[in-house]
């Protein structure tokens, strides 16, 4: 009996019954040396978190060798209105907007553009002369110039006047130009407004609008179809709503969906919406080494590079936590002794405030999606938990085999 129980579970699982699935490479797991009865495993991880009210529901997906072997939808998109988790359903990636946002600049990069260590001023004439605060007086004094690798590796000190939203990004920009620097570009690794600048700068060099160039150089090539910083309003009753913990750990709303008007600020740092096929299709172009079905949007020797830690050592990456550094828009896992995550040395990775997260194995060649809406989500520890039972499911040897993409040895 339970045999065929895991039978028809697998079944459910691997026939394509909608668009959002459809036309995704799936696979048996055994075909790519992973187990079916161990990936069950993922279901009831997720289940026990739905049951203890922590979640509301969460699509999961997971792919080795290019082949998509596990993506399901469970519990609530919207719990409040008995809504059903779908495949297809539409989440805030908040930072997950980044490594997409990243990548357009390394696009631009590989037209010869620019410099890596060319200052953004470049571009943006009035950040140059910037200031910084010195540590000890207090006072400002001058600061170094700010880099494109300075802004690609949050390692620029930058920050944003906070107050209500001008127009356009490039507007907030400007007017924030007198904020001194938290720090000398390159001193250390901050989480900040770092990506908006990646954004304008694809804005100032492209000539387009990050959601036109996004839309046009990176979502159209990769069959990318439901992935917006303006969600259509016919596609509102896919979205999910998101949840904050209460004292005792249990999920409150905090945002329901809803539709917003068409909004012409496009920010780096976060904004898009998405499903977790869509993100599928960018995590297998950078794990391909820049290409995906055919379209080619960068070369493999440009992603070493971005999977490659930048910032050396003593720069604690602290929103991903211990044992990690940081490349060209995507922290890279450097220690594995050191993390929470049970993945290789080498691994790419980013997450996002409402709780999406992925990461990228270039040794095993495994995605790992898991799209849930928690915001915030440290109370629990669902994100690195859900790396273990994950790759617990790979039962093949590599040995002798070759990752196609793999970051650099740099300097820790």
């Amino acid at each position: 009996m339970v045999r065929v129980i895991r039978k028809m579970y697998l079944a459910l699982l691997l026939v394509a019954p909608a668009a959002a699935q459809s036309d995704l490479p799936m696979a048996k797991p055994e075909t790519v040396g992973m187990s079916s009865q161990r990936l069950e495993r993922i279901h009831a991880f997720i289940q026990d978190y739905i049951d203890t009210n922590q979640i509301a529901g969460a699509v999961t997906l997971v792919a080795r060798k290019g082949k998509v072997v596990h993506f399901e939808a469970q519990g609530w998109r919207y719990k409040e209105e008995n809504s059903q988790m779908d495949k297809d359903t539409i989440f805030s990636l908040m930072s997950m907007t980044k490594p997409i946002v990243s990548t357009a600049l390394m696009m631009l990069w590989e037209d010869g553009k620019f410099m890596l260590d060319d200052p953004i001023s470049k571009w943006l004439p009035s950040y140059a002369n910037k200031q910084v605060l010195d540590p000890v007086s207090g006072q400002r004094v001058p600061a170094h110039p700010i880099t494109v690798r300075n802004i690609l590796t949050h390692t620029s000190g930058l920050s944003l006047e906070p107050g209500p939203r001008p127009k356009t990004l490039l507007e907030e920009i400007e007017k924030s130009a007198p904020r001194p620097l938290a720090f000398q570009p390159g001193e250390r690794w901050q989480y900040g407004s770092s990506t908006d600048f990646v954004a304008a700068l694809v804005e100032k060099i492209s000539g387009m609008t990050v959601d036109e160039y996004l839309r046009q150089r990176i979502f159209e090539p990769l069959g990318i179809r439901d992935t917006y910083y303006n969600i259509p309003k016919d596609k509102v009753n896919r979205v999910a709503a998101v949840y904050r913990p209460d004292k005792d750990g249990k999920i409150t709303l905090l945002r329901k969906p809803e539709y917003h008007e068409p909004t012409t600020y496009f920010p780096g740092v976060a904004g898009l919406n998405g499903t977790a096929a869509d993100y599928f299709r960018f995590s297998q172009m950078i794990l391909n080494g820049g290409e995906y079905e055919g379209h080619r949007l960068l070369g493999r020797m440009t992603v070493d590079m971005m999977i490659s830690n930048q910032i050396g050592s003593g720069k604690p990456v602290y929103i991903r936590g211990a044992g990690y550094g940081f490349g060209l828009g995507f922290a890279v896992l450097t220690d594995p002794s050191k993390s929470p995550d049970a993945l290789s040395p080498g691994t790419f990775t980013w997450g996002g405030a409402d709780g999406t997260l992925f990461w990228i194995d270039p040794v095993e060649e495994l995605i790992g999606i898991m799209m849930v809406q928690i915001n915030p989500y440290s109370h629990f520890n669902i994100r690195p938990l859900f790396s273990v039972v994950v790759s617990q499911a790979v039962v093949d040897s590599l040995a002798g085999h070759g990752p196609k993409v793999m970051g650099y040895d740099t300097p820790r």
